[in-house]
């Protein structure tokens, strides 16, 4: 083996004494191999073709040799089958830690390369420990302690990179509903871009969620993020990552941009017409090459990625106006999908308000709550312009500062900004008050329930759905207020299906 010769320690002259280095080194040497061969488990030698010129008796006797002569001019593999001396010798590099498992046992192995004095790998040696490991129980446990980590935090990026919605989760039978929901499972099967265009809180990234998990990307990772909730300066980097020190105060390593982490399966952009100009037209590139330049890198990175935008601007005004590249438009504008404001699909207020009241009472504990009929009329009535999100705003407060069991009409009327009402509520002899909360809220029923009747042609069913009330308590609702059904769907009217 060659080793460096270790220069002289300075000495006051006077006590400079004449040593044989060489000797020295060589005793040196001599030593270290005596105390490694009595200390260690095993200790194997092979020559630069891997072949075993030494082995000491009780290594040999772990693989079942019982003279340790007779593994002299063997192959190494011969012997240790996962032995990784031939490796050693080959690239004349050193492995200092490895796990060699043998027969159940394991071994803590150190393999060294054997130079001679032009620095040409001759051969190589290997120390084994075994059942010699006291002093490294710290680090195995603290290894292990961080490996039992490390699983978790991948278990956890890997859940939190899967879709959370399907389409069940996008709430409502109204036409304009179910032509959304028909749109993105057909955008689901296609693998092309999709553009998601509607107003705040109208559902765009519960919908990208859903359009993920029923496509053939639902096992890769789905990353969203928002386009307007980072700095323009930063938001290069956070798209197509950054190379180590590519900007001041970056990472000393490199930076994942969320297109390689979406790799295989969906990138989210929400809010893409916030977009600055200058990385539009790198976004762009991005959608026609399917690769990324990471900032400050000259390496470029391939990618399958399926990308979803959405936006509540009107990105054709913005492209008439120069805020938007027409080009980026057109390539985005695949398969777009206007999702409804909630004023545009009142029927569906109903099942929102069931599903959203259940929500709140299982995330705060609170009792299950219900509207009374006077409640959702009102908040139909309302003009909801920040849509679901809004409205789940409204039923959380309710929830939160009624008493009873179910919420009415003053508990709502409390909590929603009254510009949301309309200017003029119309009055008729019918809802004009009578003298008591039950007279008045009977003849609002009474009133309510009779003109939507009008307006669905007396057809119950469709009255029920429209008011968010089962058909069979319309029925009751009916009875009760002496209300005449003189539709085609009267109890008993529809034959047993």
């Amino acid at each position: 083996m060659r080793f460096p010769v270790p220069a002289p320690l300075p000495m006051p002259t006077e006590k400079l004494e004449e040593f044989d280095y060489a000797t020295l080194r060589t005793r040196a040497m001599a030593s270290l191999f005596e105390a490694f061969d009595s200390l260690c488990e095993g200790t194997v030698m092979v020559d630069r073709n891997a072949r075993v010129v030494w082995i000491n008796e009780r290594y040999a006797a772990r693989f079942g040799i019982a003279d340790a002569r007779q593994a002299i001019g063997k192959e190494i593999e011969e012997i240790i089958p996962t032995s990784l001396m031939r490796e050693v010798v080959r690239t004349g590099r050193p492995l200092l830690l490895d796990i060699l498992d043998v027969n159940g046992e394991s071994f803590v192995v150190t393999r060294i390369p054997i130079k001679d004095d032009a620095g040409e790998t001759m051969g190589a040696i290997g120390f084994a420990l075994y059942d010699k490991l006291q002093p490294l129980q710290p680090f195995y446990a603290r290894l292990h302690k961080l490996q039992h980590q490390l699983a978790q935090t991948q278990q956890h990026l890997a859940a939190e990179r899967r879709a959370k919605y399907t389409f069940t989760h996008y709430i409502g039978n109204s036409p304009a509903a179910t032509k959304v929901k028909q749109q993105a499972r057909r955008a689901a099967q296609l693998d092309t871009t999709v553009l998601l265009l509607g107003e705040t809180g109208t559902g765009k990234e519960l919908l990208a969620h859903a359009i993920h998990a029923a496509s053939a990307r639902a096992e890769h990772p789905f990353v969203g993020f928002n386009v307007a909730a980072i700095p323009d300066t930063l938001l290069e980097a956070e798209c197509f990552g950054a190379a180590p020190g590519a900007y001041t105060g970056a990472d000393r390593k490199a930076r994942i941009g969320k297109f390689e982490l979406a790799n295989g399966g969906t990138l989210f952009l929400d809010e893409i017409g916030d977009m600055p100009l200058a990385l539009q037209a790198k976004l762009l590139r991005v959608l026609q090459e399917h690769e990324v330049e990471p900032l400050g890198s000259n390496k470029v990175v391939k990618i399958d990625v399926r990308v979803i935008a959405a936006t509540s601007r009107d990105l054709k005004a913005d492209v008439a106006a120069g805020r938007f590249r027409a080009d980026l438009y057109y390539r985005l504008n695949v398969l777009t999908i206007q999702l409804p404001a909630l004023r545009e699909r009142t029927e569906d207020f109903g099942p929102l308000c069931d599903h959203i009241l259940e929500q709140i009472a299982t995330r705060t504990r609170l009792t299950l709550r219900e509207l009374d009929p006077g409640a959702l009329a009102l908040l139909r009535r309302c003009q909801w312009p920040g849509n679901i999100r809004e409205l789940r705003n409204v039923l959380e407060q309710a929830c939160m500062l009624a008493d009873g069991s179910r919420l009415t009409e003053a508990d709502i009327r409390g909590i929603v900004i009254p510009a949301e009402l309309p200017a003029e509520m119309p009055t008729t002899a019918a809802t004009e008050p009578t003298g008591t909360y039950e007279a008045a809220l009977a003849a609002f029923e009474r009133e309510l329930i009779t003109r939507t009747l009008q307006q669905c042609g007396g057809r119950v069913t469709e009255a029920a759905r429209q008011l968010g009330l089962g058909r069979a308590t319309l029925y009751k609702k009916m009875a009760a207020l002496d209300i005449p059904s003189r539709g085609q769907d009267t109890p008993g009217a529809h034959p047993q299906r």
